[in-house]
């Protein structure tokens, strides 16, 4: 039987709204996607990794620390096509979403999260979630899952509803996502969806077709960065965490 090869490829762009330039914003003596990427690197599972962005700027910067780039269009509405058109040249049968911004992703979730598509031939794409319990954070993705681990709905409200049961527990979406690379590339020519356009989550697309997105619960402080105060916290979360000395050593 042929080994499944599995790639991870991370998409990185350099404008942002609410952070500009964070792709290359410094954490701790790194920029933020080199801290991604060699991170990315200590998965088990990975067989190659790559950073896909239309930057020539980022290009360079992980080229620079050893990282490999498959450069893109500028034109994609989001990470997730962004990572499609790159997976076109890859030779993978497991492609592995790792958001840019993810600078504490833990390379042992990175494997829980394709584990469930090793271990079930049926699952097309997974993604990681984790507890989660500030309220009113729109920048963070909330999940709720059926009695079978299976995504149900994906909000920037603040969703179970905290109005009749208080402090009602939330998920939240950590992004990384293990597709199947034919699913990945199905994914890529559908047009957005009237919720994932509410929503302004890409990931909607698949719930609103029809498809499954099997839930992977892991225990993690992980944090997107997508503002000031998140960049502080990793900041400090950063210097205690275990493989940023490792990082610092290879980088």
């Amino acid at each position: 039987m042929n080994q499944t090869r599995i790639v991870a490829i991370i998409p990185s762009r350099l404008e942002s709204s609410r952070l500009p330039r964070k792709a290359l914003t410094d954490i701790c003596g790194l920029p933020m996607i080199v801290h991604v990427f060699k991170r990315c690197e200590f998965a088990k599972s990975l067989d190659e990794v790559f950073v896909a962005t239309d930057s020539d700027e980022i290009r360079k910067i992980v080229e620079q620390h050893g990282g490999k780039v498959l450069m893109t269009s500028s034109y994609h509405k989001n990470g997730t096509e962004r990572i499609a058109e790159a997976a076109e040249s890859v030779d993978g049968d497991i492609i592995v979403n790792v958001q840019g911004d993810e600078a504490l992703v833990m390379p042992e979730h990175i494997d829980a999260a394709i584990n469930a598509l090793i271990e079930d031939e049926n699952i097309k794409v997974s993604i990681l979630v984790n507890s989660f319990s500030k309220r009113n954070s729109p920048s963070d993705i909330k999940v709720v899952l059926d009695l079978h681990g299976n995504v149900m709905y994906l909000s920037r409200s603040d969703i179970p509803s905290n109005t009749r049961t208080k402090n009602a527990p939330l998920l939240k979406a950590y992004h990384v996502l293990a597709f199947r690379k034919e699913f990945l590339m199905q994914y890529a020519n559908w047009e957005e969806t009237y919720l994932e356009k509410i929503e302004y989550h890409e990931h909607l697309r698949i719930l609103e077709r029809g498809h499954k997105i099997k839930a992977v619960k892991v225990d993690s402080q992980g944090i997107s960065i997508d503002t000031e105060l998140d960049l502080i916290e990793v900041k400090y979360l950063m210097e205690k965490d275990p493989y940023y000395r490792a990082i610092l050593d290879i980088a």
